[in-house]
């Protein structure tokens, strides 16, 4: 059987392993000078390196699940643009796009495919459909809740800078001004993303 676009995205896009399995908390610390080792932030950064890591391969098999539902749906479209091919009731109908497909996936001899549809067979059609559009809808949904909950923590942290309430210890050396634009930066993607 040959492999599913879905296995071959999965398994060049999303890490084989967690983290911890690739690299332990101790070994990264190894890769930092022996004098900076004892430093707290280095935990504080495996920790964040270990959540961003985790959010984009979430991200990514999110992907991989909308660019499977794209192919599905080309693949529709193709079955669809050779059907009126084969009528003739489009004349110069661009049909290099069903060549690439017919070499890709190879000649589809659905002889159901040239019958009009009856009422069992429009029904799977119509649920197949139907589960896209509510899945799409889904996702969408998602991904507005998730911009939403980056705005309210982004605006919270604004609010804490505001009034003085900073989370890091009063002794951090840190750069306070760079933490500022970068989290400003991160609000400005997040309402761009959300105007287009």
């Amino acid at each position: 059987m040959p492999p599913t676009e879905s296995s071959i995205l999965t398994s060049f896009l999303l890490p084989p392993a967690p983290l911890p399995t690739i690299i332990s908390p101790k070994k990264f610390t190894s890769l930092f000078p022996k004098s900076q080792h004892s430093n707290p932030h280095i935990t504080d950064l495996y920790r964040d390196l270990q959540h961003t890591r985790a959010l984009n391969t979430d991200q990514v098999t999110r992907n991989i699940a909308r660019e499977v539902k794209n192919g599905e749906r080309q693949r529709r479209e193709v079955v669809k643009a050779r059907r009126i091919a084969k009528r003739g009731e489009v004349e110069g109908v661009d049909t290099r796009e069903v060549d690439m497909e017919v070499e890709l996936w190879g000649p589809i001899s659905d002889a159901a495919a040239s019958r009009p549809h009856t009422l069992s067979s429009i029904l799977p059609e119509m649920e197949q459909a139907c589960a896209d559009i509510e899945a799409e809808t889904t996702a969408i949904a998602e991904e507005a809740d998730m911009i939403l909950e980056n705005l309210r923590t982004t605006i919270g942290d604004l609010s804490d800078l505001r009034y003085g309430r900073f989370s890091q210890s009063a002794g951090s050396t840190s750069d306070f001004c760079g933490d500022i634009l970068e989290r400003l930066r991160g609000l400005d993607e997040i309402c761009a993303a959300k105007l287009r």
